[in-house]
């Protein structure tokens, strides 16, 4: 696996690995992310505790400022995550185009941040300036900072969990942003079309949900709800990311759904993930496309 390695600049967190794009023969069940000073194997299948301990050691000495390699069983109930090598740490933050992060780990199943997300955060960053922006599924809101730090007017962060938008706000805090831009709305999106639309209407609108949310999100069943709303959400010429991680699910299926629910809709770039988020079978990986609403 450390030959399939190639990062050489570690002042930002990273992929460092991706089996789970089943590019690499045997090692499908393994991601490597740097979240400084943390090296996080993630496994999704048990393997020999030799190789664990042998991949840990070479890891560690592949980055000098490593100092703590953890091992995260996705493979297990509830998601354990346990210490190989190095230094007890469950907190971290994480830096992204100049930006940090609250990183928790070992708490739960995902630490607060995406890293396949990168590039998308990239474009709202160079983007944002003088937008209201809309975050559909905000999670911890790394959208939102990426829009405030670019000049956003205003980001409308919506998501089901308030914990996660507590944590979004503490990101905002940690970039040292002026709260006022920013509203955070813990409620059912299927639900709130009033709130949402309270806001707006917006200049861009980012829609990242998660493929399957047990009572709230099945995306195959429910993308179509935000796709017919797009009109009265957004301005003429406003843009959308319509993001999708399922990987049963291609970008015909996003093109399917506007075509059929929001044809005024047009569509500009597809935007891809880092490189090291290599997939042996296109379509397979993270979704985003970029829409132009021209009614």
């Amino acid at each position: 696996m450390l030959q399939y390695i190639t990062a050489t600049d570690f002042s930002s967190s990273q992929r460092l690995f991706h089996g789970r794009g089943h590019a690499y023969p045997d090692l499908a069940h393994v991601n490597v992310d740097w979240l400084a000073p943390v090296i996080l194997i993630t496994l999704y299948q048990e393997v020999e505790p030799s190789w664990l301990e042998k991949t840990a050691q070479k890891l560690n000495e592949l980055v000098s400022a490593c100092t703590s390699v953890q091992v995260q069983y996705r493979c297990r109930k509830m998601a354990p995550t346990e210490v190989l090598l190095g230094e007890t740490i469950e907190h971290t933050i994480a830096t992204e185009h100049g930006l940090k992060y609250n990183i928790s780990l070992g708490k739960a199943q995902n630490s607060g941040l995406f890293l396949d997300m990168a590039n998308g955060r990239k474009w709202l960053l160079d983007n944002a300036k003088d937008k209201n922006v809309l975050n559909l599924f905000a999670y911890t809101c790394p959208f939102s900072i990426a829009a405030i730090e670019g000049g956003a007017k205003q980001v409308v962060n919506i998501d089901i969990s308030k914990s996660s938008l507590s944590k979004g706000r503490d990101n905002h805090r940690l970039n040292k942003h002026p709260l006022e831009k920013v509203k955070f709305a813990g409620v059912d999106i299927f639900k709130s079309n009033g709130r949402i639309k309270k806001y707006g209407p917006y200049d861009i609108i980012i829609s990242d949900p998660p493929t399957l949310q047990f009572g709230s999100v099945n995306i195959e069943r429910d993308y179509k709800k935000i796709i017919k709303k797009i009109p009265q959400w957004l301005k003429p010429g406003g843009e959308i990311l319509l993001c999708l991680n399922s990987p049963d699910l291609s970008d015909d299926f996003i093109f399917e759904q506007v075509i059929e629910h929001c044809p005024e809709c047009k569509f500009q770039e597809k935007i891809t993930p880092p490189a090291v988020f290599k997939e042996a079978h296109q379509g397979k990986g993270l979704k985003v496309l970029r829409f132009k609403y021209l009614p």
